[in-house]
């Protein structure tokens, strides 16, 4: 319960205040936001699993997000930039698609 509704708060508070996102941070945005979903979706299936544990989704959510915007940004410092995020994105991708599969697997499975 308390996950939901820090959701719907931080929604509600992000379309209230409508922050501008730096200049600067705009190229890790994006890179961000699929690095978080990656982990979300991996908590989804271990709950699911009966395997979650709030520590681990913690350092997996920080840490998928870190890695991800630092992969993106040593692409920029040595001129490839989109290439890496390109790579980025499809492994997490992948990451996201096959927890879907999963996720949707244990919960219509027969």
């Amino acid at each position: 319960m308390i996950p939901a509704f820090g959701l719907v708060a931080g929604i509600v508070i992000g379309l209230v205040l409508q922050p501008d996102v730096p200049v600067w941070l705009q190229p890790y945005l994006p890179i961000a936001v699929i690095a978080a979903l990656d982990a979300v979706f991996g908590a989804v299936r271990a709950a699911l699993d009966g395997i979650f544990n709030d520590k681990v989704f913690v350092v997996s959510f920080l840490s998928n997000v870190v890695v991800a915007a630092f992969i993106v940004f040593l692409g920029d410092q040595l001129g490839v930039g989109s290439q890496l995020s390109t790579g980025v994105v499809v492994v997490l991708g992948v990451r996201i698609f096959s927890n879907v599969a999963s996720i949707r697997r244990h919960l219509f499975s027969a």
